[in-house]
């Protein structure tokens, strides 16, 4: 039983597991709030677009 326990407690392969998940959860949270910066400058264009064409008929 204790061998048991002291191989459980050397195991490091749960810590890297959670790693790449901590890490891959910060890339996501960067890339939905630069998309949503995005989104915000494209809405403003199209909308520039659209009141240009609206003014020239």
């Amino acid at each position: 039983m204790t061998k048991i326990l002291q191989r459980f407690v050397r195991d490091e392969s749960g810590a890297t597991a959670i790693e790449y998940g901590l890490i891959a959860a910060i890339i996501a949270v960067g890339l939905i709030a630069s998309l949503q910066a995005l989104k915000t400058n494209l809405v403003t264009t199209f909308d520039n677009v659209g009141n240009a064409v609206k003014g020239a008929n």
